[in-house]
């Protein structure tokens, strides 16, 4: 029955995606993959909104993958998130069961639905031993003539610089492409107004801070991951980070973070809307419904394709 289907939930984040997949997954025989680029990290559990308790339904537990699958401070990628992605999706499909696409981070979810080609990039030792004797601002001048740069961190660190050297000049070959089965998808987004949403975000925030974040981010630093490394993962790990390091004052850095939230919201958002606009069909359901009548939608519409 679920041969090839694939059932999607996403939206912005703080709309309560997952534990509408954990619902679903309970009702249809599911399982979850999750579709967040930073829920990988294991250690990274608080800022990054593990909430292990949405997995629970009925006191069964539902089962989740590509969560914690890779150590704090390494830098999981698109192509790595396909390979994993595909390789989960075919397992579920095998037992028989309904995958289920779980999250927020729009270019992973779409990566895998458009079935973007994209290469896995060796290490070129040749070209590593080429840059070993040139100066650090001369391979960053190398990056910048090639490439737009997402963020200053693309600078911060001679080995990521490097890396994205590599990346750019193995793209140009175009080769060791992933294949892609063929999926039929429907897709889910939960949504709420603006203000509504900017209100969760504030208020889940303020828990988050209260239950441990900064400890568990101040853990990290103890483990030998430094700030540049923690900066990286953006939002919550860039600010409170700023904020150990005696940057920023806990005011600053819970206004600052708290905007941060916002706009990503936004960003979120616009990213789906650009979806549609390319033919990726969402069925928008109401943030402010039941969990009963959620998930009564969500039934009723994947059973109708």
């Amino acid at each position: 029955m679920n041969k090839n289907k694939l059932l999607v939930i996403t939206g912005a984040t703080a709309t309560g995606k997952t534990r509408l997949a954990a619902l679903v997954a309970d009702r249809l025989d599911g399982e979850i993959i999750s579709a967040d680029s930073r829920q990988v990290y294991k250690g990274m559990d608080i800022g990054t909104g593990k909430d292990y308790e949405d997995y629970q339904v009925n006191g069964k537990q539902i089962p989740f993958h590509l969560v914690d699958i890779v150590e704090a401070g390494y830098e999981y990628n698109v192509y790595e998130f396909q390979k994993d992605f595909i390789k989960t999706y075919l397992e579920i499909n095998e037992e028989g069961r309904l995958p289920i696409l779980c999250g927020g981070t729009g270019m992973y979810i779409e990566s895998v639905l458009a079935g973007y080609r994209l290469a896995e990039t060796p290490v070129n030792e040749e070209f590593r031993f080429f840059l070993k004797d040139k100066s650090t601002d001369e391979i960053s001048e190398m990056l910048k003539k090639v490439k737009p740069l997402h963020n200053t961190t693309d600078l911060i660190e001679r080995e990521r610089i490097i890396r994205a050297l590599e990346i750019y000049n193995y793209e140009q070959t175009k080769q060791n492409y992933l294949d892609f089965t063929e999926i039929n998808f429907t897709i889910f987004a939960i949504h709420f107004e603006r203000e509504v949403i900017r209100n969760r975000i504030t208020e889940r925030l303020q828990k988050r801070l209260e239950n441990g974040m900064i400890d568990e981010i101040a853990n990290l630093l103890k483990s030998g991951l430094t700030p540049e490394q923690l900066k990286f993962y953006g939002l919550e790990y860039r600010f409170i980070t700023m904020y150990l390091n005696n940057e920023i004052t806990y005011y600053e850095m819970f206004r600052l973070l708290n905007i941060a939230i916002h706009q990503f919201a936004k960003r979120q958002m616009t990213w789906f809307r650009r979806m549609e606009k390319k033919g990726f069909e969402i069925n928008w359901i109401d943030g402010n419904l039941s969990d009963s009548d959620k998930l009564q939608y969500v039934i009723t519409h994947f059973k109708a394709e």
